[in-house]
């Protein structure tokens, strides 16, 4: 019913566009270019790419998010948003061009016929897959297949002397959207979301009545590196937060009317103090959380400013499974901010076509940084017209494309030298860490039956670091000793928790590595000092 309401609407809005003359012609010289060159040109030709090609050059002059995808491009975009996927239920990482298995999904396929974390899986069904050097893509689609179907896996197990071979009935497993909910300090709950998904109202609704029931008052929400994701799931979250019919959002296009958005009233955490962390790369839906927390002065926004995603997608399905995301509103903080951030377009050949400057868009946050904004509040300038006033207390904020947080945050360069950075993204602390599990992993298990134990007893040795050292000789990584040893507490506390991710979940992995976070730390200083402070009237 929804599918055909929405095609209902399309071609209410679609049909008396193409009454008018210009529009009319305007498809008549398409369709004819597209007629001539397939049954004319001196060569065959592909249609497809053709008219592929010229959906995505149409495109291309409207803004920097109506897109074209493919039919597998529109699978792969829409699964992490689902919450699920078919497939055989495990985490894992390419080590030695071996997949290693780092954890099973609980209750899943795998674990269900006795595979476990530490193997590694060398063939699937006739295909060996280690020592091939196969994509990660590659190996996933081997993985992956329709729920029912059976897959035969080849594994190697440490201290087992023969291949072990296991037969995994694919099923539905489950994706997360809500990465770590603990209670950081007596009293102080952290959730963390990655992406907003058709499940994470319900994820959210889960954690937060169980840190209740652990005695937590206060609130962290951490929604750093959210790109977004579902807008009714952003809608659900805020309303957790806010009272019977304050308005969360509105969207409003040339084509399309003003809708309001508002909270129902019944969420589980209208009167909590509530801190909100956002950065550079949140986004989209966390920024219509993060706009409507603070428009309505409900949350102490911490952090950076946030990326300037405020353009509305409307999904229109083409016949082979392709799919144009087409903008046509924006979205606006309650007080009546436009999200999205400026962008430019410019002429292109003739000077005719003018084309979104891609280039300048995607380099924006390049340009914070070498403008000083990620570092220095004070670098940031808004005119007097992008001023506007929130709801309850009148404080000061600012439009003009993302949401500047009400305390800032600057990126932490103390322990991030660019020894780090190589170790980081060559993946050796990755490496090392998984090295080290795979070698202890039923000692560590023994010794520390409990995560807290770990966490509260275990210290990063030199065997460890032996590994790192190693991994880091054979990609010619030099270890210059001065940057070592400044990020060397840093790099003790990525392996400590991707161990912790290991021996336990991601969850764990948060626990550890929000000690070196300044963002976390801020929150936590403001719920134990200050809160008020940032929430009165200038």
């Amino acid at each position: 019913m929804k599918r055909l309401l929405f095609l209902g609407l399309l071609g209410v809005l679609v049909l008396p566009l193409f009454s008018q003359t210009t529009s009319r012609m305007a498809m008549r010289k398409l369709n004819m270019a597209e007629y001539a060159i397939s049954q004319l040109y001196v060569d065959s030709v592909d249609e497809t790419s053709l008219v592929e090609s010229a959906i995505t050059k149409m495109l291309q002059q409207l803004d920097p998010h109506s897109t074209y995808s493919n039919p597998d491009e529109v699978k792969e975009m829409n699964e992490p948003l689902q919450g699920n996927f078919d497939g055989i239920g495990v985490q894992f990482q390419m080590m030695e061009d071996t997949l290693l298995v780092i954890q099973p999904v609980s209750g899943g396929p795998s674990e269900k016929v006795g595979i476990l974390a530490g193997d590694r899986i060398i063939a699937v069904n006739d295909s060996t897959i280690a020592g091939v050097k196969l994509s990660t893509e590659e190996i996933m689609k081997r993985l992956r297949g329709p729920k029912g179907t059976l897959v035969d896996l080849t594994v190697l197990r440490r201290d087992v002397k023969d291949l072990l071979h296991f037969t995994v009935k694919r099923d539905k497993i489950p994706l997360y959207s809500l990465d770590a909910a603990y209670m950081i300090e007596p009293g102080i709950g952290y959730i963390r979301i990655s992406r907003f998904a058709m499940t994470t109202g319900k994820e959210f609704l889960e954690a937060l009545q169980k840190l209740q029931a652990k005695g937590m008052i206060d609130l962290i929400l951490d929604l750093q590196g959210n790109g977004g994701g579902y807008l009714n799931a952003a809608i659900d979250l805020a309303n957790e937060f806010l009272g019977q019919r304050e308005l969360i959002v509105y969207t409003e296009g040339r084509s399309e009317k003003r809708s309001n958005f508002f909270a129902k009233g019944n969420g589980h955490f209208q009167k909590g103090r509530l801190v909100l962390l956002v950065d550079e790369y949140s986004a989209s839906a966390s920024e219509i959380v993060a706009g409507a927390m603070q428009d309505w002065d409900r949350a102490v926004i911490v952090g950076r400013r946030s990326f300037g995603k405020g353009l509305v997608q409307r999904p229109i399905d083409l016949p082979d499974g392709s799919m144009i995301r087409l903008t046509v509103a924006r979205y606006y903080t309650p007080s009546g901010r436009s999200i999205q951030k400026p962008y430019t377009k410019s002429a292109k050949g003739d000077g005719k076509a003018v084309e979104v400057d891609y280039e300048q868009y995607r380099s924006d946050l390049i340009a914070r940084y070498n403008n000083g904004e990620l570092m220095h509040a004070d670098s940031i300038h808004f005119p007097d017209s992008l001023k506007y006033t929130t709801l309850r207390l009148r404080r000061t904020v600012y439009g003009g494309g993302g949401i500047m947080p009400d305390y800032f945050v600057p990126i932490d360069t103390t322990s991030y030298t660019n020894v780090h950075r190589n170790l980081v993204a060559k993946g050796v602390v990755n490496k090392a860490a998984a090295v080290y599990i795979d070698q202890h992993r039923k000692e560590l298990q023994r010794k520390y039956k409990i995560f807290d134990a770990f966490n509260a007893n275990y210290q990063v040795g030199q065997e460890v670091l032996t590994l790192l050292q190693q991994e880091a000789e054979k990609l010619k990584i030099e270890l210059k000793e001065d940057e070592y040893q400044q990020s060397l507490p840093l790099i003790c506390t990525q392996l400590k928790a991707l161990m912790a991710r290991d021996l336990w979940d991601i969850s764990e992995y948060y626990q550890i590595i929000n000690v070196t976070n300044e963002s976390v730390k801020q929150a936590l200083r403001i719920l134990n000092n200050d809160y008020e402070h940032y929430l009165r009237v200038n």
